[in-house]
């Protein structure tokens, strides 16, 4: 019995560290209890023996048996636990003794590691020292984490091995960038010619918008030349910063800003675009307002043959029929010399989206 409660309990000891989550211990307890108060009794039992020898009266056979057969339960409960849990405690076995193994392999790959970042000609690129400084700390958690348990230590070598592995891909990823460097500030550098050249496009357009629409049209559009031109700048500044900073081989920061002035450049060119799309929108329904008035009307007789379809005109019918109103108030809105198109435009959207969230509403229902 005591062989095998030996064996199984060092196999618990390496789950609770190992596998934690499996809450072994707890389920080990009562059957090592039942051992040790078996073997209590057998003591016990056996101090009397040795009393009734010398001098004392016999123990009775009865006792004897029911010590003994007490033994024979608690063994066979711990071969009843142990089979039960075979495959999870020999796994936690073979796992804890790794770990010895894994740390000395986890912290000799990490020094060498160290060591490549110490002789590359990219040891100062930021990724690459960022990297090591991360290897550098996991090792000493390591060393923290020995001391703490072989579960924490083998939680630390595994964090260990993952940043070694980020170190080596820093170190390979390094002499690339260079060139990468070099591609992305030439498209972006294009990419700023284009965006002067559609921000130039915006004074002619707004002018236009103000000749031919009503003012109310483009109010909201009024400082976006100067905030094109504005973010235009910026990304140019952050183009040349970029430059500098490819020059003296650093291409992780010609990266960091160029994808700065790519960022820039999409704000200066919603701007500029704003105004050209809204000029092109405006003289679309200028044309044929009607077309638009079809659209929105087509999803909401859509709308209203769904709420039919799932019995729920009670709920909706009144809402949808509500947009009906709404829409012919923004097509009475079309009067004057100027009309403002771009509230007829807005008021649909407005309720275009608002038929489509109540079709969404609708089809999540239960029928």
């Amino acid at each position: 019995m005591d062989r095998r409660q030996s064996i199984a309990e060092a196999a618990v000891t390496a789950s609770a560290q190992m596998f934690p989550e499996r809450a072994m211990v707890r389920r080990w307890e009562p059957v090592r209890a039942r051992c040790y108060d078996a073997a209590t009794a057998y003591l016990a039992l056996g101090e009397r023996l040795d009393l009734a020898e010398r001098d004392g009266p016999r123990v009775p056979q009865p006792e004897i048996d029911t010590a003994i057969r007490r033994l024979g339960d608690a063994a066979r409960g711990v071969d009843e636990f142990y089979r039960g849990n075979q495959a999870h405690l020999e796994h936690s076995v073979a796992v804890f003794e790794s770990v010895p193994q894994l740390v000395q392999q986890v912290r000799g790959a990490a020094g060498e590691a160290l060591l490549a970042m110490a002789d590359s000609a990219y040891a100062g690129y930021r990724s690459v020292r960022r990297a090591a400084t991360a290897v550098d700390e996991g090792l000493v958690t390591l060393d923290g984490a020995i001391a703490t348990g072989v579960g924490a230590a083998r939680d630390a070598a595994t964090r260990l091995e993952t940043l070694t592995r980020a170190l080596s891909s820093a170190l390979e990823d390094a002499p690339g960038k260079q060139h990468s460097a070099s591609i992305a500030l030439s498209s972006a550098s294009t990419r700023l010619s284009a965006a002067e050249h559609r921000c130039e496009r915006v004074g002619p357009a707004f002018s236009t918008l103000l000749r031919e629409f009503n003012a109310a049209s483009s109010a909201d559009l009024a400082n976006n030349e100067r905030e094109s031109r504005k973010y235009i700048r910026a990304a140019e500044a952050e183009l040349t910063r970029a430059r500098a900073a490819l020059a003296k081989n650093d291409p992780e920061q010609a990266l960091d800003l160029t994808t700065s002035a790519r960022a820039h450049l999409a704000t200066a060119e919603e701007r500029a675009d704003a105004v050209t799309d809204r000029l092109a929108l405006l003289r679309e329904v200028r044309a044929d307002p009607q077309q638009k008035v079809k659209a929105v009307r087509f999803k909401l007789r859509d709308a209203q043959m769904l709420a039919v379809h799932r019995d729920l005109v009670a709920e909706w019918g009144s809402v949808l029929d509500a947009q009906s109103d709404r829409i012919d108030r923004a097509t009475a809105g079309l009067t004057g010399r100027h009309p403002d198109y771009w509230a007829f435009v807005s008021e649909l959207d407005a309720s275009a989206a608002f038929i489509a969230g109540v079709v969404d509403r609708m089809r999540k229902a239960k029928k």
